[in-house]
């Protein structure tokens, strides 16, 4: 687990977490992008928009690796907000827009989203290539 100062400039060290936990759990480097851009993107929203960056305000990061997944949840401590209502990006009144992509994003690259805590928690889920 990390727990991190809502100060944008944090995001690196999201890089350096993941990096530790596919060392320490032998994770297969085919999903590493997919994992890299969800949490980076999960935890950059948790600091400018959960937090609104804030560095009083923290965001933790949490990994449970399974037999053959790993989930990453990451919490805020904002006043939440309702995933139903963010807007989809690929409509044509978005395309254009700046922003707006991460949960899609998330939800692309990975197996699994859920968000909870009203909106403050997000559990990012991928599944692992194991052999049987």
């Amino acid at each position: 687990m990390i727990r991190i100062a809502s100060v944008p400039a944090n995001i690196c060290k999201v890089e350096e977490y993941l990096e530790r936990i596919f060392n320490e759990y032998q994770l297969d480097q085919s999903i590493y992008p997919n994992v890299l851009i969800s949490i980076t993107e999960a935890v950059n929203n948790a600091i400018l928009h959960g937090n609104k960056s804030d560095g009083n305000k923290f965001v933790s990061l949490r990994t449970v690796r399974m037999q053959k997944h790993i989930c990453f949840r990451i919490s805020d401590e904002g006043q939440g907000f309702d995933p139903e209502g963010i807007p989809d990006p690929t409509l044509p009144e978005n395309i254009e827009k700046c922003g707006g992509r991460g949960v899609f994003l998330m939800q692309r690259l990975s197996d699994r989203v859920i968000f909870s805590d009203n909106g403050r928690t997000v559990e990012i889920g991928f599944k692992l290539h194991v052999e049987a």
